[in-house]
């Protein structure tokens, strides 16, 4: 498991130009059960998706898919952690 936290290295005026193509990047890994949790960062400087991957390099490769990534909207940082204690429904988004 793994926490994605984005911090915006450009400003809200261009982040909100790529706003929409990252929308649909985070439906494309929704649907293909990688991401669990998304959402904007209070105050509005980046984002934190919580994602499900194999590896770190499997995580790298879907984050080079990210319109933010690709022009160069937000730095990311990855926290891999093992989730050993949840809530009762949360084991169905963990990877064996």
């Amino acid at each position: 498991m793994f926490i994605l936290v984005l911090k915006y290295i450009k400003p809200l005026e261009e982040v909100d130009k790529e706003l929409k193509p990252h929308i649909n990047y985070l439906e494309k890994y929704y649907s293909l059960q990688k991401f669990m949790c998304s959402g904007r960062r209070n105050p509005r400087v980046g984002g934190v998706i919580l994602c499900n991957a194999k590896d770190m390099k499997e995580v790298e490769t879907i984050i080079k898919e990210d319109p933010f990534y690709i022009n160069k909207i937000a730095e990311y940082e990855i926290i891999e952690f093992l989730p050993t204690k949840y809530a009762d429904g949360f084991e169905r988004f963990i990877s064996e």
